[in-house]
């Protein structure tokens, strides 16, 4: 089946956090929604014909999951991944954010410290605040618009931590992480005692012949101190459906897990995301390869214009996710002004850089998976709005 990723499917007025959030968030409805991390791609036809299936039933009691579920997500990842993981060592969890909130909750103590390497994915700081947790920063290093890990301090860090949460591929910097760093972090992390739990939910977002080596498959060693967070939800645009996979090194961690969330009675899929996950991680192959295709030219597409016509603003073309970093430190606005410009003078609503690490600016996060047409409305916007400003 060929897929038309350049449809508009309008999306207002559906309940959409990007679109119908707009005033709450920004102050005005006129801005081009580039912010939440999602996509306005509709998700695979058998995935869509599953659901429609599911509705047909008319009725959505309790539900059981079947072995198969989690047999197609192992599958998948042997598949793409080359990872043989143990069923049996599987649980589902609302989200992977959730599932990181669980898992802080379960294995780290009250005053322990948790790792972050900012700038990062915002929600981990969401899921450490607020439990008497400390965060502790491994901020990655920036020059000449390249971010690298800062090795030396990361070991360090460690010393003052009981959890390391690495996001990879990385949600901004669209970093896939090559086998080398991989190695060098998680056998650092068993050398100081530290568990390691891997967020790679963008894991099958991976573009220029880069591969996405889940960090559980380095050695047995590095597995038995890994806990992995997956799912399909950015793969196949199904956050709505709220599911996610962990993948736990031994049966007592995920044991604790389980009894964590089934004390609150919060231990299955609902009807709909039971069918569609299965079929998505079944039947989606096939959409997902021409996806890649197209996000691959909204990367090119943003970084040729803006060399071409808004050479202050400079974007990174990732490796990995559906998220462009811009640095418009060129642009010469601080604190508020870049991301009021942004909304104010170009009618853009993106992610402030700040977000991701509060002591940042000058950076904002472009969501690219959306139409090229919708792209191209918003560089022209974004270029007027930088040639008023450098007319003022």
């Amino acid at each position: 089946m060929i897929y038309n990723f350049d449809e508009l499917v309008d999306r207002s007025s559906t309940c959409s956090c990007k679109y119908d959030l707009r005033k709450a968030v920004f102050g005005r409805e006129d801005v081009i929604p580039l912010w939440v991390a999602d996509m306005d791609f509709k998700t695979p036809q058998p995935v869509i014909d599953a659901v429609k299936k599911c509705a047909d039933w008319g009725i959505w009691g309790y539900m059981c999951r079947p072995d198969s579920y989690f047999e197609a997500i192992a599958d998948w990842q042997e598949r793409r991944n080359g990872w043989k993981a143990d069923t049996e060592l599987f649980s589902w969890a609302l989200g992977v954010v959730p599932a990181l909130s669980g898992i802080a909750e379960c294995f780290t103590a009250p005053g322990d410290g948790i790792l972050v390497q900012p700038p990062v994915y915002m929600a981990f700081y969401d899921v450490i605040n607020g439990r008497d947790r400390r965060i502790v920063e491994n901020r990655f290093i920036e020059r000449d618009g390249k971010w690298t890990m800062d090795l030396e301090d990361f070991e360090k860090k460690l010393d003052e931590v009981s959890m390391f949460i690495l996001c990879s591929p990385h949600n901004p910097l669209g970093i896939v992480w090559p086998r080398e760093q991989l190695e060098k972090m998680a056998e650092l992390c068993l050398k100081k005692n530290v568990l390691l739990v891997s967020d790679e939910i963008h894991s099958d977002l991976v573009f220029h012949g880069h591969k996405h080596i889940p960090t559980a498959t380095l050695s047995k060693e590095i597995a038995a101190n890994t806990i992995t967070c997956i799912s399909g939800t950015k793969t196949f645009n199904l956050a709505g459906l709220q599911a996610s996979t962990v993948v736990f090194p031994d049966k007592e961690k995920k044991e604790a897990f389980d009894r964590y969330w089934g004390g609150m009675h919060i231990s299955m899929n609902n009807s709909f995301s039971l069918v569609a996950m299965e079929a998505a991680f079944r039947y989606g192959e096939e959409w997902l390869e021409q996806l890649k295709i197209y996000i691959d030219g909204n990367f090119t597409f943003i970084h040729d214009y803006c060399a071409e016509h808004i050479p202050e603003v400079k974007p990174n073309i990732p490796d990995g996710t559906y998220l462009v970093w811009l640095d418009c430190r060129d642009l010469g606005l601080h604190g508020e002004e870049l991301p009021s410009f942004m909304i104010n003078e170009a009618r853009l609503g993106m992610n402030d850089g700040r977000a991701f690490a509060e002591w940042l600016e000058g950076y904002m996060r472009l969501n690219a998976a959306c139409p090229r047409s919708v792209l191209e409305k918003a560089m022209q916007q974004l270029k007027d709005a930088v040639d008023r400003l450098k007319n003022r």
